[in-house]
């Protein structure tokens, strides 16, 4: 007994002594010239934090799929990231024709290109802290074929993914082009496991399956999810699926560009598990900064469904939508529906939104019919109605509402939807409620494409997704029937000259901005000034007399 107690002592004892070893994180390199020639040879099953797989773009695309089962941490993530090729090339990973990378093992091998979660080899976990970056990832759908993991040719199915999450925590994907499949991105609940997932800076287009009305260019269902500084494009032709569909709890889509769709936003009822609807989030969701842009003739009418569509309304999300600084294009002849609210349970409060239609504005309507809709701060085109038919639900006009034809975008036709110095979008919005912040503060504006920049505010906000660009013009002045609205102008306003102005009667003006609005002469007299300090918009009549001076700083 003795012996055997000092052993073991022993043996404890360098155990307990033994220094840590660590694990050193590895690149590996993917492609042309490469250590490694195809993404087979990554030793998938045995990543660990901080590894990096770098795919380097090659002259033809690779026929691989595979799945990530692995665990980073918050310091050290496992990245998969795709190199360039000379032109800006995306390496390119088609499902086409793909064969799953050996050593494998995994089922679902039917739903994606790249499948996050769920497998034999590797061991099966939750994978966590994975980024997925710069690829072009692409055709899953029928009728395209791939050789699985027992050398067998098999289909994809109707539902398949470039990107198919079945399980993850953390995930990110991010500034990857994602087109040709059934759904383009898929991210399963898997009873609410899945969390903190971030799509940010993507290119997301050209999927769906023709005739069906059930596949979308994302389908994301998630306790956290945000969508950020995306490009949607529209579905593939023939297909009836939505741009962007989500159940999740926690939900933020803030500053992308949603181009067509069955709707571009369908925001409905967690189906699937409870413990999303559970979650307190599942009744705050959060829309703002984006621009959705509604094509003629493309799919249903209405922009945005918050609620639910499973017919179980006992889950539907029954809170509150909020929808701010957005702008929102129709280019439908016939009529457009800003929102489905699914039941009078769901209140949607909608602020500083640019809604223009190139339609009469008899043929917009802010609501299908329930739900409460509480607005204000809004530019709407003039005529607009609260339903098309007899609602259920109510449209709570709250004030400080703007109407007219045209909101005075840089350039309607270029979908530069930057506001003019003249434009009434400008300084007209509300601040964001203080119960939103700081979570949902309104920081950035979306850029073209995939990118974004700061937004910074001077004074009130002005409507719409973006900000005018000159923040030292912190005020508005306007000169009307002989006399200035709001004091003379200086390097803080913006002037706009609604009145024929004559310099030798009311003076030299200096100023941040000024704009002579049509029908309107600005006369600068001999001796007298006109300085702007950013930019000068002539819609009128601008005469400068000899020895009158025009100074204009930044053009």
């Amino acid at each position: 007994m003795k012996a055997y107690f000092l052993e073991s002592f022993l043996f404890s004892l360098i155990l307990v002594t033994l220094p840590e070893v660590k694990v050193l994180a590895m690149d590996y390199h993917v492609g042309p010239s490469q250590t490694l020639s195809d993404i087979s040879s990554v030793p998938w099953a045995s990543l660990q934090p901080g590894d990096r797989v770098f795919i380097h773009w090659r002259s033809s695309s690779y026929k691989e799929k595979w799945v990530i089962n692995r665990q980073g941490n918050a310091n050290n993530r496992i990245e998969i990231i795709g190199v360039n090729g000379p032109n800006g090339q995306q390496p390119v990973i088609d499902g086409n024709g793909a064969t799953t990378a050996a050593g494998l093992n995994y089922w679902n091998e039917n739903r994606g290109v790249i499948k996050i979660g769920g497998s034999n080899i590797p061991q099966d976990g939750l994978p966590s802290y994975i980024t997925i970056e710069n690829l072009d990832i692409r055709s899953a759908r029928p009728p395209y074929t791939f050789t699985n993991d027992n050398g067998q040719t098999e289909n994809y199915i109707n539902n398949a993914a470039s990107i198919y999450v079945e399980k993850g925590a953390h995930i990110v994907i991010r500034n990857c082009t994602i087109t040709d499949s059934g759904n383009g991105i898929f991210i399963g609940a898997f009873e609410g496991q899945t969390q903190d997932i971030l799509i940010e800076g993507n290119y997301i287009y050209g999927n769906g399956n023709v005739g069906s009305y059930y596949e979308h260019n994302t389908y994301t269902a998630a306790i956290d999810i945000t969508y950020q500084y995306n490009r949607f494009g529209p579905l593939r032709s023939g297909a009836g699926g939505n741009n962007l569909k989500d159940r999740s709890a926690g939900l933020v889509v803030r500053y992308n560009w949603i181009r067509g769709g069955n709707r571009q936003l369908d925001l409905v009822d967690a189906e699937d598990t409870d413990v999303i609807v559970n979650n307190p989030g599942y009744h705050a969701t959060h829309v703002y900064g984006n621009i959705l842009i509604e094509p003629d003739g493309d799919g249903n009418s209405q922009i945005l469904h918050y609620g639910g569509d499973s017919g179980n309304t006992s889950i539907y999300r029954k809170g509150d939508l909020y929808f701010y600084n957005n702008t929102i294009l129709s280019e439908r002849n016939g009529n457009t529906t800003l929102m489905r609210l699914s039941t009078n349970d769901e209140t949607a409060h909608v602020f500083n939104n640019v809604i223009y239609t190139t339609a009469s504005g008899d043929k917009l309507a802010m609501i299908d019919d329930h739900g409460t809709f509480r607005m204000q701060n809004n530019w709407l085109k003039a005529n607009w109605v609260n339903c098309h038919g007899t609602p259920s639900g109510s449209v709570q006009n709250l004030g400080d509402n703007i109407t007219g034809t045209d909101p005075l975008f840089t350039d309607l036709n270029n979908y530069n939807f930057k506001p003019l110095m003249s434009s009434p979008l400008i300084n007209h919005g509300d601040p964001v409620p203080a119960t939103l912040l700081p979570d949902y503060q309104l920081t950035s504006e979306y850029v073209k494409h995939q990118q974004g920049q700061t937004r910074t505010i001077s004074g009130f906000p002005d409507i719409g997704a973006f900000e005018f660009m000159n923040s030292s013009c912190i005020d508005t002045t306007q000169f009307i029937n002989g006399l200035w609205s709001n004091g003379i102008p200086d390097l803080t306003k913006h002037t706009i000259i609604s009145g024929d102005y004559d310099s030798g009667i009311h003076g030299s003006l200096n100023t941040c901005n000024c704009v002579i609005n049509p029908g309107v002469k600005l006369t600068i007299q001999a001796g007298d000034l006109l300085m702007v300090e950013h930019q000068l918009e002539v819609n009128g009549d601008l005469d400068i007399h000899n020895q009158g001076l025009l100074t204009v700083q930044q053009p």
